[in-house]
């Protein structure tokens, strides 16, 4: 009897169903802490290359290769890390994997905080890398299949919501804290996460799939409550699951190769996009950008006799430095990704693709023309070199408000990337892939993702000190035009379909589209 559900059960229920999320949005909230510390770890090197490249720290200060390096072996990891979740989420399970990604965590942070040479932060970065794939392969669907089609799309922002959530964490502790401390800071939210996990259910679909089809109906029964219609949800996902038997040649098939093929080129774009590059160099490239906010201490202090007009310079001074202009850039990424999880049950998902899209083609190409007309002020100093300039005060021109557009335009384009090419790509990732496939499919897609933001974020810095940083924002600005175009093309609308629904689109055609 233990096999199958209680038969009573579904006799005696004559109330109408009532679903109870608080169960599940804490099983939610547990999963996505592992987000969290992806989002802290992903940007760690923007605070700490400022800090380390003032000379305080003998033996850690870095070159443009090795900058390049420190800000990019974590998307290498990550690679490996969503290949590593192929074979972790379909042999242990979605929530053992994330568990699982705990542990190079602890250890990469531990490495880093610890440092006392190059090598030692690019193995602690390389390690956090790998615990960051494994959780971008095993969140959002875990997420997804344990979440109800009323709030699966808010639901399924929400590893997004949290990784920026944690990367505005980051920034507002390089504020205040040493960078060995802000290593140690990410040890809190991967013990928590443990911890509840443990108390937390399996993925139902994942039960199914193992044949454990009473763990099955507890776990529904856990995450919707008892006075729910749980029964009937059980029963439309053993009959979706039964009527898959995964095969090699399914993949000639439009309900695999289809999902398949839009989910790794949506994750190859939204990486194209680069974003991942200026978050992790969102400092440093404020830094070469931002350095004629204000006129130089020099110059000020030169023609100004008052004691108090010097506090009040200071402190304008202290304002504009380019640590403050990131904490501001990730307080407006966190607003609008929380604004995306609003509507992302009520504009639907392709409307935000096609509006962030358009806003980060605007912005990269304010930011393009920018850069290209405006040459830093350090002149010819290579990319390191201007960095030390920028954070000890070098000389430059008077505040022009035209400087203002590197800090604007980078809000516009985390604004309109966390509207929709943020969240809404790992949400229809764990939406649109096919149940039998989606273990190794959503490792495959983490794989491809993060290594092309290993690519982009090595030659961001190389390319900057050839040609500039316009050449950089010119190549992301034509993305965002591939973008919209593709959206428009091959991504289908999701909003209010159950996962057997969207399963039926892609192996009959039956339109989605909504009247």
């Amino acid at each position: 009897m233990e096999d199958s559900p209680d038969e009573t059960t579904a006799l005696i229920r004559n109330t109408p169903a009532r679903f109870r999320h608080g169960k599940l949005f804490l099983a939610v909230f547990s999963a996505v802490l592992g987000n969290f510390n992806f989002g802290f770890a992903l940007v760690f090197p923007s605070p700490v290359i400022p800090q380390l490249q003032r000379g305080d720290y003998p033996g850690l200060e870095m070159d443009i290769h090795q900058i390049s390096w420190f800000g990019s072996i974590f998307t290498l990891g990550a690679a490996l890390g969503g290949i590593s979740a192929m074979v972790l989420n379909d042999r242990v399970g979605r929530k053992i994997s994330i568990m699982l990604s705990g542990v190079p965590s602890v250890l990469g942070l531990l490495v880093m905080g610890a440092a006392q040479n190059f090598w030692m932060l690019l193995w602690g970065r390389f390690l956090t890398g790998i615990a960051g794939g494994i959780t971008a392969g095993s969140i959002p669907v875990y997420v997804s299949e344990i979440s109800h089609p009323s709030v699966r799309g808010a639901l399924g922002s929400c590893p997004q919501i949290t990784a920026v959530f944690g990367s505005l964490a980051l920034y507002a502790f390089g504020l205040v804290l040493p960078w060995r401390w802000l290593a140690i800071a990410g040890e809190i939210p991967v013990v928590i996460m443990i911890i509840l996990l443990c108390f937390m259910p399996t993925s139902p679909r994942y039960h199914i799939m193992k044949g454990n089809r009473a763990r099955a109906v507890k776990s529904l029964e856990w995450l919707r409550g008892p006075n729910s219609d749980y029964l009937t949800e059980f029963n439309k996902i053993e009959r979706s699951i039964k009527s898959q038997g995964t095969q090699w040649s399914d993949l000639k098939t439009p309900l695999y190769y289809k999902p398949i093929l839009i989910s790794v080129f949506m994750r190859f774009l939204q990486q194209m996009t680069g974003i991942t590059p200026i978050l992790v160099y969102l400092q440093p490239i404020f830094q070469m950008t931002a350095i004629s906010l204000v006129c130089p201490k020099e110059f000020i202090y030169s023609h100004c006799e008052s004691t108090f007009i010097h506090l009040k310079i200071q402190r304008f001074i202290a304002i504009q430095e380019p640590k403050y202009d990131a904490a501001l850039v990730g307080a407006v990424r966190l607003i609008s990704v929380a604004i995306a999880a609003s509507l992302m049950d009520k504009a639907g998902r392709k409307a935000l693709l096609f509006t962030s899209g358009f806003l980060m083609y605007l912005a990269m190409l304010s930011m393009t023309m920018y850069t290209h007309k405006t040459s830093c002020s350090h002149g010819n100093l290579t990319v390191t070199e201007g960095l030390k300039s920028a954070y000890l005060g070098s000389t430059g021109p008077a505040f022009d408000p035209a400087t203002l557009i590197p800090l604007i335009s980078t809000m516009v384009i985390i604004f309109g990337y966390a509207m929709g090419w943020g969240p809404i790509t790992w949400l229809l990732m764990s939406e649109i892939l096919p149940l039998g496939a989606r273990g190794v499919a959503s490792g495959l897609c983490v794989g491809v993702s993060w290594i092309t933001a290993f690519v982009l974020t090595q030659l961001f810095m190389h390319v900057v000190e050839a040609y500039g940083l316009f050449a950089p924002f010119l190549f992301f600005c034509v993305i965002s035009v591939v973008n919209i175009i593709f959206t428009a093309k091959c991504v289908p609308e999701t909003k209010n379909r159950t996962l057997e629904e969207i399963e039926n689109y892609f192996r009959t055609g039956t339109n989605l589209h909504h009247s």
